[in-house]
């Protein structure tokens, strides 16, 4: 009888430690840049259905989130161009790597003082973002603005250093990126990402003096969904990626972003 009743009770708490086992929570944490995050909040609720706890972790600049999935502190990130990425993986010998495409966020020209690039004037100051994706696309946004021209042979890598022509001699400067809107009230104009201009209360297809066109080649712009080289395949972070790329989130992108954040699949 006592080995009967030993059975049964092993039985009976090996089913219990399995049906806790498929309801366990799983938690993924995803990092992301700046506090417009109604996306990734949809997101969240989405997947919370499959059992799977997505912790969004917000940051205020472009270069810890890729350092923290570097180091296990993010199992994925959610932030940044190819260009960019690809910029810190050379630097820093990573291999961090996109698993999904998100949107095409246009860098625009921004300012307080004037209300059209032409109006630009004879030695004004320029700000721009400092690393270095962003420094190259924001000049390259310059020279489309026809406020200056790059040298071609630096590709999508210029730095100030490389202008080849400044008829207005504009003072150009290169400054963090969560720095460039507070900018305004000391520069005549600024290059701002997407994000920090939404988070600074700009409405980036109505207020930019000049926007980047999302013709052309596009590709090394486009945001990724990004994880470790060796977690590429992870079956959770898939179904992320499939409660991400929807007719819904398209739709939440649209309504927060003023149709100025572009989604790519």
């Amino acid at each position: 009888m006592k080995k009967k009743f030993l059975g049964t009770f092993t039985l009976l708490c090996a089913g219990l430690l399995a049906a806790c086992g498929a309801n366990a929570e799983e938690t993924v944490k995803v990092g992301v840049v700046g506090e417009n995050n109604d996306a990734w909040e949809h997101v969240r609720d989405v997947v919370a259905e499959d059992g799977i706890n997505l912790e969004i972790v917000t940051f205020s600049d472009y270069q810890t989130p890729n350092t923290a999935l570097a180091e296990g502190d993010l199992d994925l990130n959610a932030f940044q161009t190819v260009i960019f990425l690809d910029s810190f993986n050379e630097d820093t010998g990573n291999d961090l790597t996109p698993i999904a495409d998100t949107t095409l966020n246009p860098l625009g020209i921004y300012s307080e003082q004037v209300e059209d690039v032409a109006d630009i004037q004879e030695g004004d100051t320029i700000a721009i973002p400092n690393d270095a994706s962003n420094e190259g696309r924001a000049l390259k946004l310059l020279q489309f603005a026809g406020l200056i021209e790059v040298d071609p042979e630096k590709g999508n890598y210029p730095l100030i250093e490389d202008i080849t022509s400044n008829p207005l001699n504009l003072e150009i400067v290169a400054i963090a990126s969560n720095q460039t809107a507070r900018s305004l009230s000391d520069t005549t104009a600024a290059v701002i990402n997407v994000g920090m201009a939404v988070d600074a209360g700009y409405i980036p297809s109505e207020d930019a003096i000049f926007l980047e066109s999302a013709e052309g080649d596009t590709e090394p712009y486009i945001n990724a969904i990004v994880a470790r080289p060796d977690e590429t395949e992870n079956e959770t972070y898939q179904k992320i990626v499939e409660a991400y790329q929807t007719d819904e989130v398209k739709e939440i992108i649209a309504e927060t972003t003023q149709n100025s954040s572009i989604p790519v699949w």
